[in-house]
């Protein structure tokens, strides 16, 4: 496959925006589908595609990459009507970017192989919209090795850090254990910023005081400033990280693994989801240590 490869991003939210607009930077023939039009116009004036189903973004492309927020929605999207599916065939390659159960994963690969012989490789990914918009974002792999490599095409644009991690869901699980550490270290940066100020020690010089300490970490480095002055801008949503984390107690339950921290920390995120700030940053769990949820 060359760089003329035809590449369908299915999902324009935030991180499939981010993830077309970075492709359609390295000039990539970028053809977009999402349900919201204006999503898909601000994708067409950059420079994408916009096509009138799934089934005919499929049709005219070498690779179909899916941004989505739950399996459901990614089980429509691949077998329901005018979806993948209906136009895959085995030269064409689906790489899912969402984050859903392992499980899942490896059951609808299954099924669309079986089907129509089109390979499906999960890349769940980390870094977010920065990490995305700078091509140095980190994926973990579940699939087959040769469309593992295949995939590079596309990933070479996307990546910094494109790990196989083993066959169909294990990217999945890896990702689970990504979010598992991002979920504890923001709750251990909230807590540290409220200490230090407590103590009247600045929190926004933490970071370079603990830099390449054994406390160190580049969620530190990144969010500790951002808790302290209390910005509250976009990075994530609390609700897809609560939505990870119930799959991440899910598969501890069924694989009868212990997780007793982060047990807290999940309850933690329902805390907020209920206080209606589930489409919220991370950096609104400050507001739950300063007793201000409204």
């Amino acid at each position: 496959m060359t760089e003329a490869a035809q590449i369908t991003v299915v999902g324009a939210g935030i991180m499939g925006s981010a993830i077309a607009t970075r492709l359609i930077e390295a000039k990539l023939a970028v053809t977009v589908f999402d349900l919201d039009k204006a999503k898909v116009a601000a994708l067409v004036a950059k420079g994408a595609v916009a096509a009138a189903s799934i089934a005919e973004a499929t049709r005219a492309s070498d690779f179909v990459i899916l941004s989505l927020n739950h399996a459901d929605i990614v089980r429509a999207v691949v077998f329901g009507d005018s979806g993948v599916a209906a136009a895959a065939s085995p030269e064409k390659l689906l790489i899912d970017m969402s984050s859903i159960d392992p499980a899942d994963t490896a059951e609808m690969a299954k099924k669309l192989s079986a089907e129509t012989g089109m390979k499906w490789l999960d890349c769940p990914l980390s870094g977010g919209v920065p990490g995305a918009l700078a091509g140095r974002l980190t994926v973990m792999a579940g699939g087959e090795a040769a469309d593992f490599e295949h995939a590079r095409t596309v990933m070479q644009h996307l990546c910094a850090n494109y790990t196989l991690m083993g066959p169909s869901g294990a990217g999945q699980t890896t990702k689970l254990i990504n979010q598992l550490f991002c979920a504890v270290l923001f709750q251990a940066v909230a807590e540290a910023v409220k200490l230090a100020e407590a103590g009247g020690v600045d929190p926004k010089a933490i970071p370079a005081a603990l830099k390449g300490g054994r406390a160190d970490s580049s969620i530190m480095q990144e969010f500790m400033a951002k808790f302290a002055a209390r910005d509250f801008s976009a990075t994530g949503r609390i609700d897809n990280m609560l939505k990870d984390l119930d799959s991440l107690q899910a598969f501890a339950l069924k694989t009868k693994t212990p997780m007793p921290m982060t047990g807290q920390v999940v309850e933690i995120h329902r805390l907020l989801c209920a206080a209606g700030l589930g489409s919220k940053d991370s950096a609104e769990m400050m507001r739950l240590l300063d007793g201000k949820t409204s």
